[in-house]
């Protein structure tokens, strides 16, 4: 399968935090995803865009948190990531981008 528009719609951006460290060393990689992704989605635009196996796929929602800038209230996005677990094998870094 050749990579299609909509691939890049559903994969916003690696997620680099410490959780999503540890969860590196079970094999599995964060993304942030559009919120109407689907599971299949991502496993298939994973799978297309980074040349990998995906084992399974696991989602949550974070919602967007209020916070002051200069005395005035605002509300942060809300964000879905989504954690890739690979198979057996295979890796994708991260750090170094596309």
């Amino acid at each position: 399968m050749s990579a299609k528009p909509e691939h890049y719609d559903v994969i916003r951006k690696p997620i680099i935090t410490e959780k999503a460290t540890m969860a590196s060393d079970a094999n599995a990689v964060v993304f942030q995803v559009a919120m109407d992704s689907t599971k299949p989605q991502i496993k298939e635009a994973v799978e297309v865009l980074f040349g990998v196996k995906v084992k399974a796929v696991n989602t949550s929602i974070t919602k967007g948190k209020v916070k002051k800038f200069r005395g005035r209230t605002g509300v942060r996005n809300d964000v879905k990531k989504a954690y890739v677990t690979l198979e057996e094998g295979n890796t994708i870094d991260v750090s170094t981008g596309l």
